[in-house]
């Protein structure tokens, strides 16, 4: 499709895109049945991540929509409140999907009170209210009360993390009593321990404390059934053996919710390497819960590109020589690598925490044990990269921040092949290479672990980057690649990513905690010989990289501290280097570039609508074929599936 256009709107600090799926209509009708099962599955569990992101989520999803029907559209007000709908709807809730703040409504109280009126006895029934006037309560409460669930997940040091988060992975419960709950769990001896707390929600009663699973007749019943089905649906027509065995395990722990299936499922997931359709579905990253524990309902169905894969599976093929050659520390290092394999794919259907904001790559699974002892699997989104790489062609950021014309130069020649190679480093083998001392887990740094990994992968890939091996692997067409990508990372790392912040706050995301932990320490441990430089030009403010070979010895400095801390479990370590460099913001800085960013009238974050996907029947009601439709705008895809994909309320 030559005429395949990516961007869809813009509203607010939000762009909307279209990934296009190449080749789906020339597959055959059995794989393309496999596709549409496991991206029904991906979409029924749609209820569930707004449920974790906060308990009133999906009941103030139920009234904005009802209000978006009964205000006149053609009124002063309509625009205001489909601004904020369409807010809500993208970050699956009432707190921005980047920074966690609640969202801040663009009308006042007293529109919003003149709006619930419109609504009908039905209507109030419906929402299991009273009155009118028990809606509106609410409702102001819900949106206008910034001291009411006010973070979805709270960082801040020295605050309880539990009861200053408005997620729903806990109830009743502080802090302390969580990590001790978990902690009695724990045994020093287990080499194989399951992921505890990952598949359920942390409840007190009658001061007892106890675990609501996520499982069939456990929390999230409806809609795991669906997704049962679905998988079930999907396991008849899937591709091979492994691919069945690894779903029937998958759909036996959803059943049950018991933590070693999943652990089980995980490992014939790894070994699944023949089929053309892959897919994620499961309670898997815990980004969402400041201790760690918790995992978000995600799904993401894709299929491989063949030809990319070949190109950087010798990344995967070589992961013996990068650990051989990583600057950590020998007892840090694994002896032999297991199961590491790289595939760069395609999405088809995006779900969950993966739904509208996409991630540009995943390495799964996140077991540290599965992963030493099987191995793990690396992907690279392709058509979710080339979508944003064609919506930015001319966005006009790279020519705001970048300090010279020979920079500039440098980006547009090999700014995405940098890109895209330092994400297949991160992913391949940042985060497959290292291995923890006895006795230590993964989950010792707490609230500071996703940080120092995501960093730890980050820090793998910048280092091997400007290593003669990419060369030697044919992997870049010149050595010049690294630098573009070391321009890129500190621009974003001390400048562009804080245009996603509101001044005045500090950095609360996990992976812009990590760029800016990187490029800030870089910074300031180089300042002795000035490898990177600040400049004033003009009023503004640039970064320039004196010296790239001493920036990457840096970087490997920093990616061997960086392990040990992993390695070793040091908490301590861990908060100061978090805190020290990757939380706060320079006010000078930051109010530079908010004013930069604004002058190019682009939004910060972007987010996708996915294909249709439609049976396709005969006079026989027979399936003859499997439909794709790209033309469904933001507003009516998400409408579509408050209506097909409820399950909860």
């Amino acid at each position: 499709m030559t005429d395949f256009k990516h961007f869809v709107e813009q509203f607010a600090d939000l762009r909307i895109l279209r990934y296009q799926i190449p080749g789906f209509s020339e597959l055959p009708l059995k794989k393309k049945l496999y596709i549409y099962y496991l991206s029904e599955a991906g979409l029924c569990g749609r209820d569930i991540i707004w449920d974790q992101n906060c308990e009133a989520n999906l009941w103030i999803r139920k009234v904005l929509d009802k209000l978006y029907c009964v205000v006149d559209s053609n009124s002063d007000g309509f625009g205001k409140l489909e601004e904020f709908y369409k807010r809500v709807l993208f970050a699956n809730g009432i707190h921005h999907h980047y920074s966690t703040d609640k969202l801040q409504p663009n009308f006042a109280a007293n529109e919003l009170n003149n709006w619930i009126n419109y609504l009908s006895a039905d209507d109030v029934k419906e929402l299991q209210c009273d009155s009118i006037q028990d809606i509106v309560k609410k409702t102001v409460k819900l949106l206008f009360d910034n001291q009411y669930l006010n973070k979805m997940v709270c960082q801040d040091e020295g605050k309880d993390l539990i009861i200053n988060s408005a997620n729903n992975f806990y109830k009743n419960i502080n802090q302390a009593e969580a990590e001790d709950f978990y902690k009695s769990k724990l045994e020093a001896e287990d080499l194989e321990p399951v992921s505890y707390g990952l598949n359920s929600r942390l409840i007190k009663s009658n001061n007892k404390i106890s675990e609501e699973t996520y499982c069939i007749n456990g929390k999230y019943s409806n809609s795991i059934e669906k997704i049962t089905y679905c998988l079930g649906k999907a396991a008849e027509v899937c591709e091979n053996k492994q691919q069945k065995a690894l779903i029937n395990t998958l759909c036996n722990y959803y059943r049950s919710g018991d933590l070693t299936l999943f652990d089980e499922y995980s490992i014939e997931w790894i070994k699944e390497q023949s089929g053309e359709v892959d897919f994620i579905n499961g309670f898997i990253e815990v980004y969402g819960d400041a201790l760690g524990y918790k995992g978000a309902w995600e799904s993401l169905v894709n299929i491989s590109d063949k030809e990319e894969t070949e190109k950087v599976s010798i990344i995967s093929d070589h992961a013996q020589w990068f650990e051989n050659h990583s600057p950590v520390l020998a007892d840090h290092k694994k002896e032999t690598v297991k199961g590491v394999s790289m595939k760069v794919i395609n999405a088809i259907m995006l779900g969950g925490d993966c739904y509208p904001a996409s991630p540009l790559g995943i390495n799964l699974p996140n077991s540290e044990w599965i992963r030493e002892k099987h191995g793990s699997k690396s992907v690279s989104l392709q058509n979710i990269s080339q979508a944003y790489e064609m919506a930015s062609l001319t966005s006009g950021v790279v020519e705001e921040f970048a300090f010279s014309t020979e920079e500039i130069k440098l980006h547009k020649q090999y700014g995405a092949i940098a890109d895209n190679l330092h994400t297949h480093l991160h992913e391949c083998l940042g985060h497959g290479s290292g291995k923890l001392e006895s006795g230590i887990r993964s989950d010792d740094l707490k609230a500071y672990g996703s940080v120092i990994e995501e960093a730890r992968a980050d820090l793998f890939g910048l280092y091997f980057m400007a290593d003669n091996k990419m060369l030697e692997l044919d992997l870049v067409p010149d050595m010049d690649v690294y630098k573009a990508q070391y321009n890129s990372y500190i621009r974003n790392g001390l400048m562009v990513q804080l245009a996603r912040v509101k001044h005045g706050a500090n950095i609360e995301q996990t992976h812009m905690r990590n760029r800016q932990l990187i490029s800030s320490w870089a910074f300031k441990e180089g300042a002795g010989e000035n490898v990177i430089e600040h400049v004033s030009k003009d009023g503004k403010s640039y970064f320039k990289i004196n010296d790239y070979s001493k920036l990457r010895k840096l970087f490997g400095k920093l990616l061997k501290e960086v392990q040990r801390i992993k390695s070793q479990g040091d908490y301590e370590a861990a908060r100061e280097l978090v805190e020290q460099y990757g939380v706060k913001v320079d006010s000078t800085m930051h109010k530079g570039v908010l004013e930069r960013y604004a002058k190019l009238k682009i939004a910060p974050y972007s987010g996708f609508l996915n294909p249709k996907l439609s049976l396709l029947k005969d006079d026989d009601d027979s399936v003859i074929d499997v439909s794709i439709d790209y033309s469904e705008g933001f507003i009516e895809q998400m409408r579509r599936y408050n209506r097909e994909y409820s399950f909860e309320l």
